[in-house]
């Protein structure tokens, strides 16, 4: 399928905000695109005008040169026409019918022979490794494999475009990580255009090609998932993208004052337009007592408040003066509550947001003279 394309799509429901405002998406062709963010967000919304369930206050969409939804225009393709499969968070499997009857019950309303019908379910059904299990009954499968029964049915009539609305938020951690592996393995194989809604972001930046982070129906950013978590857009994405999130410090607070003390001896730009200082707790890294910071790099003293062991990493919370932050750390930490320790960041670390909150580059290093009597920590 061509590029799906939303120009200037407002919805709104009468009263309220708008559920979604102004939109501008595009969503190539052979691509897993991930609507992101939290509850109220109009993620679901997009989905569903994309899908021909809900139709635009303003604005139209197309795929490629095909008009499915126009507002000026007076044009709307219905769903069963789109070419679109859905899944939706609720499985929707018929009780009474086995795994074979439920995938093949869309080629049955198409009126497809029986031969290319057994086909197709045979190579779903294998797809979604649930071969076995097509003769079983929805109630005797398990979570994950109701998931895969409910992603063959669509496989089964061949989509061009796979909606899905937040299809592993009723799984255990542990199916949500199978079906995440199955779901990317789903899109190199076939190639279809995925669109997946989530509110989860570690979903969104373990299986998406690019992500569409949104906010009171407007759209927030739209990138690739490492630009989006190493070039945040602005302050809200950065907060939402990353656990623990990132850490926002503004200027006038403890810890927003040391880093412009900093700043201002490395940075070439003016600081005037920064109002808020951000740093990713994977991206501070604790150092020896006696460690030097370095034009390329600040060190700063905290003081511990907690250690929380995860198993794989420990999460340190810390105060500088009367700000709190979090590290991320691989090494055991034997600090306990009150110790003072030594942190590092790296320069181009340090993510910089004006007061509407978007994001300011850092510029360029300046060239220093060196003078060993400096001593580069706050």
């Amino acid at each position: 399928m061509p590029t799906i394309a939303l120009q200037s799509v407002s919805k709104s429901y009468g009263v309220g905000p708008l559920a979604v405002d102004d939109l501008d998406l595009t969503i190539p062709d052979g691509s897993f695109t991930c609507l992101l963010g939290p509850s109220g967000c109009g993620k679901t919304t997009t989905l569903r005008m994309i899908a021909g369930l809900e139709h635009p206050t303003e604005g139209s969409i197309t795929v490629g040169d095909r008009v499915l939804d126009s507002v000026a225009q007076g044009t709307f393709v219905p769903t069963e026409r789109r070419g679109m499969g859905l899944v939706f968070q609720n499985y929707a499997l018929w009780p009474h019918l086995t795994v074979r009857r439920n995938v093949e019950f869309g080629l049955r309303v198409q009126k497809v022979p029986a031969a290319e019908r057994k086909a197709r379910v045979d190579a779903a059904l294998e797809m979604m490794q649930i071969d076995r299990a097509a003769d079983r009954y929805p109630s005797q499968l398990s979570g994950g494999q109701q998931q895969r029964v409910s992603l063959a049915r669509m496989l089964a009539v061949n989509p061009s475009v796979l909606l899905l609305d937040e299809p592993l938020s009723n799984l255990d951690a542990t199916l949500r990580l199978e079906m995440r592996a199955e779901l990317k393995r789903l899109h190199e194989e076939t190639g279809h255009t995925i669109v997946f809604v989530t509110h989860d972001q570690l979903e969104a930046m373990t299986m998406a090609t690019q992500v569409a982070v949104m906010k009171d129906g407007v759209l927030q950013q739209l990138a690739p998932p490492m630009d989006v978590y190493h070039r945040p857009a602005n302050t809200f994405v950065a907060a939402f993208v990353g656990s623990p999130p990132m850490n926002l410090a503004a200027c006038d607070s403890s810890l927003g004052e040391l880093a412009q003390r900093y700043l201002a001896l490395t940075q070439t730009s003016a600081l005037d337009a920064v109002a808020t200082i951000g740093v990713r707790p994977e991206a501070v890294r604790l150092v020896e007592p006696g460690h030097l910071g370095s034009e390329k790099e600040w060190v700063f003293e905290a003081r511990v408040r907690a250690v929380l062991p995860t198993g794989a990493a420990w999460t340190v919370s810390v105060t500088v003066g009367s700000t709190d932050l979090y590290l991320v750390t691989t090494d055991e930490v034997g600090a306990t509550s009150g110790d003072v320790l030594r942190c590092a960041v790296k320069r181009k670390a340090l993510h910089l947001f004006d007061a509407e909150g978007n994001r300011l580059d850092l510029g360029t290093d300046r060239e220093l003279e060196r003078n060993e009597a400096v001593q580069w920590i706050s």
